[in-house]
């Protein structure tokens, strides 16, 4: 470029704190010997054997979730015989701790993680049967490795291992973990949020599961990006129904149910939900992520206000993609008939929708009511939400800069940046209860791991696991700190 007088800048966004003073603390360093390594693998292994399966809201294994007690009583001693550690049981089965810290001025935080599991079938064709906890070239198998047990284990570990080295945190803090996060959270996660709004406890900021570190899975990317969540799509349960007198198949009207209500789902898929890429925080993923590719992308990133019609066309084409680009339609259940020669007069269809953060539940509903445009086909909404609060994530923001710092620390080649969940969590509960949710655990994704959460074939490397425990041992520590320093200038000239 020749300088001509004029002055290009560029904004990195990912400078950030890194440059700044941090406020000195005396943080203990784990190095993990061949002992500790056994031990805490053997730990996490028994944690993966118990089939604590959630089925239904109503069903779980409950004899599965005492035994799961019992183990972490037997794991953990330090944890659960420190005067520092306060332990309660909740609904029976979800736990609170509260670890309290020498200075009470500093408004804790929560990490949050769930026991229970998703069913799981050694017929689907798993390498080894899920709740085997099998070594197999280096990794553990089994449902639950990485949908939540490691950041279960992974917590509790790390505050065992930083309690027997003496240490007190000067922040408070608590660990909750629930039993029904899986069919909703509401025994569990539920009780614990009523159980600290009793107690008017307010929250510097929730982690819990969510993202993740992604190796190779963007395509174009330079290097792994750690993506934590600030924010969850909403979620709607819609159910279209249509009835009409029932007939003889001899004598057929021209529209039966089936063919009324099987029209109004054509009509939905045909006509996805509007594009609102680039309208919620998918944009700042990108434009923390722009600088890691190359051109042209990078250009087209560097410059969302202009291009982003351009790239939520390009990432609508594939599934995984458009999630992040509109609120999503899936008809999941289509029930009608009871026999060949009676036309049914009842026909039910359930769609389930994703919804994006630039929209509301209300508004979903509109749109569907008008995408079917049939006054015969009734529409009821069996539950939902609206999308998740988005919480922040530039320099002042404590809680999404001490988890960066972490992540950096441990893994200086990854590139951190803001993402949205696509499913849900626990940590949806306690928006009440603070500003700020984050949904990220340190666990390695490479080309065609997602497809291993609740599907099959679920595996975290002995390596992963270890890298947690050390994660949350430097997280606790490096939430110690009374403020964040104050940002050093990000702009550049080129």
């Amino acid at each position: 470029m020749t300088d001509s007088g004029s002055k290009t800048f560029t904004l990195d966004v990912n400078v950030g704190l890194q440059l700044a003073q941090w406020e000195k603390t005396n943080n203990v360093s784990l190095v993990i010997d061949h002992h500790q390594r056994e031990e805490l693998l053997a730990n996490f292994k028994e944690a993966i054997r118990i089939p604590t399966v959630s089925f239904s809201e109503t069903e779980g294994n409950t004899t599965a979730l005492r035994e799961f007690d019992t183990l972490l009583r037997k794991a953990f001693p330090t944890v659960f015989s420190s005067s520092l550690v306060h332990h309660e049981l909740v609904a029976n089965y979800s736990h609170l701790f509260w670890v309290q810290g020498s200075n009470p001025d500093l408004v804790p935080y929560l990490l949050l993680a769930h026991i229970d599991v998703v069913p799981a079938s050694e017929s689907d064709g798993w390498e080894a049967p899920p709740f085997s906890a099998k070594e197999i070239d280096g990794f553990i198998y089994g449902r639950g490795t990485i949908d939540d047990k490691s950041p279960v284990m992974g917590i509790l570990q790390s505050l065992e291992y930083l309690l027997i080295k003496g240490y007190a945190p000067r922040r408070g803090f608590y660990i909750g973990l629930g039993h029904d996060e899986e069919v909703g959270g509401y025994k569990g996660a539920v009780s614990i949020v009523r159980l600290m709004k009793q107690r008017n406890v307010q929250l510097s900021f929730v982690m819990d599961e969510g993202l993740a570190i992604l190796d190779g899975v963007i395509s174009g990317l330079d290097g792994p990006a750690a993506l934590i969540g600030i924010s969850e799509k909403g979620s709607a349960t819609v159910k279209l129904s249509v009835s009409m007198a029932p007939g003889h198949s001899s004598m057929p009207p021209r529209e039966t149910s089936i063919g009324i209500l099987a029209a109004a789902v054509k009509r939905l898929e045909e006509n996805p939900m509007p594009r609102l890429f680039g309208h919620g925080p998918e944009r700042g993923t990108f434009e923390h992520l722009a600088h890691k590719f190359k051109l042209p992308m990078k250009f087209i990133m560097s410059n969302f206000w202009l291009f982003s019609p351009l790239l939520g066309r390009v990432l609508e084409k594939k599934s995984d993609t458009n999630a992040f680009v509109r609120t999503t339609t899936a008809v999941t259940i289509f029930k009608s008939g009871v026999k060949v020669n009676v036309i049914p007069s009842l026909a039910e269809a359930y769609v389930n929708l994703r919804i994006h953060s630039a929209q509301t539940l209300q508004e979903v509903l509109d749109l569907i009511q008008s995408t079917v445009g049939d006054e015969r086909v009734k529409m009821e909404l069996v539950d939902g939400f609206d999308p998740l609060p988005v919480s922040s994530s530039d320099e002042k923001s404590f809680g999404f800069q001490i988890i960066k710092k972490t992540v950096l620390d441990m893994f200086p080649s990854v590139t951190v940046a803001p993402g949205i969940c696509i499913g849900n969590t626990d940590s949806r509960h306690f928006k009440d209860l603070t500003n700020d949710i984050y949904r990220f655990a340190p666990i390695w994704f490479k080309p065609g791991d997602a497809q291993r959460f609740h599907g099959i074939n679920e595996r975290i490397s002995k390596k992963n696991y270890e890298e947690l425990v050390v994660f949350y041992f430097n997280l606790i520590q490096n939430c110690d700190i009374q403020k964040l320093p104050e940002p050093h200038s990000s702009v550049h000239e080129l």
